[in-house]
């Protein structure tokens, strides 16, 4: 089948006497492969060609082109875009084309290297490493991490021959200020642990910056101040009822829900899960890639192992992919992403009425039921497979048993 001639004529044209007519049926093969709708390859095809005419007006060459042109193309060109209808020129459908067509010509060797590394990317993959192999942080912590330090390096610290400049107290100051007039006070406290972290870094790599360090101030925040938000055994019972049996991809979500409820599992761990971690003849589910970076091996309960099954057996998708939990649209041979655990979650919050909307709610409830069915803090920190026992203190607060049992008259009362 030839691929451009599955478009309109107009596109069609535009695409055959580009450079980029020759790639095109690989494009293609490739977006079958990863089980694209017909309709969203017909839409991509549109993407590129429109792309294509923009590349060929501007006699740019197919080697040289990389996500600097695809982002002059969407910031540039389409604002004021007059090309003849049809067109595509939905944004996003074209920057997701646009991201097949790059990593389509890299697979084949097309793309030449580029020859100006950028100098803040480059700073931040050896800060990355020195979090990950110096300070030993969690996948998620570290890409936190590296958000903040990108918007920060781009904005004060890039000079004009594309090379740092050291951070200043003036510029620290004005970024902390920016950053803290959108963010809540128990978020602001990771801003100034990615300072610190990255100040402390330059240190190590024999920065003088130890007087930037007393500028980074964390705003005043309890972090144990609070209750742990619950949720009580009737809501339980409410989110576990749904999941109707028509819903889109039920049983992936409910199967997700089971891992938060039952084992307190982190987004994170959810997503991580691999078919090779369920033992089902011993009944046990082992946890690698979580925050502590140590290997946690689990009961798993029958609840959790009935909907995992059920989920493997009937919904999953045919793929190579050894994640329990996979896409359900193309690619599908792509892992599911933490957003797709939280989502699922709070859409279940919705639909059974629950006003709650942090995740971490149902893990506050597990280690809640474990203290007042007798369990011990240092047991919660095992389920909860916590570092640092501190961080299972807050759970304290919510055992009813025991602070009564310590609990003073309140002067005036009948007690």
């Amino acid at each position: 089948m030839d691929a451009i001639a599955s478009i309109h004529h107009v596109p069609a044209s535009w695409l055959r006497n580009s450079d980029l007519a020759p790639f095109i049926p690989a494009y293609w093969r490739g977006l079958i492969a990863q089980r694209y709708a017909d309709n969203t390859v017909r839409v991509y095809l549109c993407g590129v060609a429109h792309f294509a005419r923009w590349t060929h007006q501007r006699r740019l060459a197919v080697a040289d082109l990389g996500d600097d042109d695809i982002q002059r193309f969407l910031d540039e060109h389409l604002p004021k875009c007059n090309c003849p209808q049809p067109v595509q020129r939905s944004r996003h459908q074209l920057r997701a084309a646009l991201r097949h067509l790059l990593a389509s010509l890299g697979h084949a060797g097309i793309l030449t290297e580029r020859q100006a590394p950028d100098a803040v990317e480059d700073e931040l993959r050896r800060f990355d490493a020195h979090m990950l192999n110096a300070r030993g942080l969690a996948h998620n912590t570290r890409i936190g991490r590296v958000r903040i330090l990108r918007t920060f390096l781009q904005q004060f610290c890039r000079s004009k021959i594309n090379e740092l400049t050291e951070p200043t107290p003036q510029g620290l100051r004005k970024f902390i200020t920016q950053q803290l007039e959108r963010w809540s006070p128990a978020s602001a406290g990771g801003l100034a642990n990615a300072l610190r972290g990255y100040v402390r870094f330059r240190a190590v790599c024999g920065d003088q910056v130890g007087h930037l360090l007393p500028v980074i101030a964390s705003p005043a925040n309890w972090r144990l101040a609070p209750l742990p938000q619950t949720l009580s055994a009737i809501e339980v019972t409410k989110l576990l009822a749904a999941f109707p049996p028509h819903l889109p991809s039920g049983l992936r979500a409910y199967a997700i829900v089971r891992c938060v409820v039952d084992l307190g599992l982190r987004a994170n761990e959810v997503v991580n899960l691999g078919l090779d971690d369920i033992d089902w003849v011993a009944g046990t589910l082992r946890i690698g890639q979580n925050k502590s970076r140590r290997v946690h091996l689990m009961p798993l309960p029958q609840t959790t192992g009935n909907a995992i099954a059920q989920y493997l057996r009937s919904e999953r998708p045919q793929t190579a992919n050894r994640r329990i939990f996979v896409r359900h649209v193309a690619p599908v041979d792509a892992p599911i992403g933490s957003d797709v655990v939280r989502n699922a979650i709070r859409a279940a919050f919705l639909r059974c009425g629950i006003t709650h909307t942090r995740v971490y709610a149902i893990r506050h409830t597990l280690a809640s039921r474990l203290l007042n069915e007798g369990g011990t803090l240092k047991e919660v920190a095992d389920v909860l497979r916590h570092r640092n026992l501190d961080t299972t203190l807050i759970y304290a607060k919510v055992d009813a048993t025991r602070l009564s049992a310590v609990a003073m008259p309140w002067p005036g009362s009948a007690a």
